[in-house]
């Protein structure tokens, strides 16, 4: 019998717990995350290692230790520089233990550089990295417009920025145009509003020169113009800006990419347009000189030129001009001499045309026939007459059958002089006019054929079937002449 046996005591081993490797990993992880939730970590960064997903991954390591670090995405996208290997940081998490190596790891929620704040360096950076692509080259630069027509500004509606760039502009030229884009200047989103403004302006703004604006503040309140995107919109801009961030002593990435850089937003307006009476000024001062130049280029041109008119050649080519002339002088007389005898000569044809013309006029030669039908006519009548009397008081009765054969002679005469008369009726112009047709006749008597022969106030006769009238001819819409 033992001696705890003899003593009446009795001991039970103790129970062993096993630990599977996750379970115990998750153990140590969450004592680890309970007891170091906030803590404040100091070392140098090494392996470095930005992922596509947006977290950074590197190593912080002291001269005797190391430790892994994982910066998420949503927080590395608020980091205001560009960590590197070999810098010397303080970051603040929290403990963790990467399950699947079992590593021991820092999350980091926040990170600055030891000894320059974290927005100076990120400054310096961006500084460095935009200077080594030339964006800072004074050769790439726009000049400034002397006097611009309409100015686009950039800054916020509410700013006393902008009331100071209206107040100069006011003043120094009130007939300048300003169109006004208003942004936020301050906070994360003023960077994405004010690279929009100046991309506004560009496409359709249609001004001269572009004032990015903001008042002074600190470091902070202007890190907004120092934004990456930001400045490589100012120096894509097809159109000249202007820079007035802050106070005389403010320096932004903006100032440095910008093609001019002014201390104030005063002295902005101040640089984008010259004061009125200082133009006035100025284009006295040019119309003097080009006055001045301009007489003396002319008194330069005449002396030589008097001296070349004095030279022999020319007096040879003003004898050869003038003698040319005389023949061309000559040469005009002889054809106005020879049109004159043509005119003449085509008048006199002309005349002699009409002459003849009126010489057969059928209305005249119808007349002279309608004459002698009314004498033969009545000649007629009167024997007729004469004939029958006899007969009726008896007187040549044994001419009986001689008086028929007289009779039937007259008859066939008469019917043949009434044939004739209807014929001549038939051709007579005056038959024609009965249908309905008119005959127009100038101030001359002349048949108008054309309306070419007639003017404007000409007078002319129209005879128609009955009657005649007279009328004066008026120009038509279509430009023809009428009555």
């Amino acid at each position: 019998m033992g001696m705890t046996e003899q003593l009446g005591l009795t001991f039970a081993a103790p129970a062993r717990k096993v630990f599977a490797v996750r379970e115990l990993v998750s153990t140590v992880r969450s004592e680890l995350e309970r007891s170091f939730t906030d803590i404040y970590v100091e070392g140098e960064i090494s392996n470095y290692r930005p992922a596509e997903s947006g977290h950074v991954y590197f190593t912080l390591k002291d001269s005797s230790a190391q430790l892994r670090v994982v910066l998420w995405r949503s927080q590395a996208r608020l980091l205001r520089f560009r960590p590197e290997n070999g810098m010397l940081v303080i970051i603040r998490g929290r403990v963790t233990v990467y399950d699947e190596r079992g590593e021991l790891q820092l999350q980091a929620e926040y990170i600055e550089p030891k000894g320059a704040g974290a927005l100076q360096l990120a400054f310096e950076q961006l500084k460095a990295k935009l200077a080594a692509e030339g964006l800072f080259d004074p050769a790439r630069k726009k000049p400034i417009p002397a006097l611009p027509r309409r100015i686009g500004v950039v800054t916020s509606s509410r700013a006393a920025a902008l009331r100071d760039i209206l107040n100069i502009l006011q003043r120094r030229h009130e007939s300048v145009s300003v169109l006004i884009y208003p942004a936020q200047v301050q906070g994360d989103v003023a960077a994405g509003e004010v690279s929009a403004g100046v991309r506004y302006l560009n496409r359709y703004g249609k001004v001269d020169v572009i004032i990015v604006a903001r008042g002074g503040g600190s470091l902070e309140d202007l890190f907004a113009f120092n934004d990456e995107g930001l400045a490589r919109t100012i120096a894509d801009s097809k159109i000249p800006v202007i820079s007035a961030i802050g106070h005389e002593t403010d320096f932004t990435i903006c100032d440095f990419v910008a093609d001019k850089r002014a201390a104030t937003p005063s002295e902005a307006a101040e640089i984008v347009v010259a004061a009125k009476h200082e133009l006035d000024e100025r284009l006295i001062t040019f119309h003097r000189r080009l006055l001045k130049a301009t007489q003396y280029r002319l008194l330069l041109v005449r002396n030589k030129l008097t001296r070349l008119t004095q030279h022999a050649v020319f007096a040879r080519m003003q004898d050869s001009i003038a003698r040319r002339q005389q023949r061309v002088d000559e040469k005009i007389y002889r054809m106005a001499q020879a049109q004159t005898q043509n005119l003449n000569r085509l008048r006199r044809r002309h005349e002699a045309l009409d002459s003849r013309l009126r010489h057969h006029d059928m209305r005249i030669r119808l007349g002279n026939v309608r004459r002698e039908l009314s004498d033969r006519e009545t000649a007629l009548s009167a024997a007729m007459s004469n004939w029958l009397t006899r007969q009726r008081t008896g007187i040549e009765r044994p001419m009986d059958a001689l008086s028929r054969a007289a009779e039937s002679v007259i008859l066939k005469k008469q019917a043949a002089w009434l044939g004739l008369d209807r014929s001549l009726q038939a051709l007579s112009p005056k038959a024609v006019l009965s249908r309905g047709y008119a005959l127009v006749f100038d101030e001359n008597g002349r048949l108008v054929k054309e309306a070419s022969q007639l003017k404007s106030g000409d007078r002319v006769r129209t005879e128609l079937g009955r009657g005649r009238f007279t009328a004066e001819v008026k120009a038509t819409e279509s430009g023809e002449e009428t009555p």
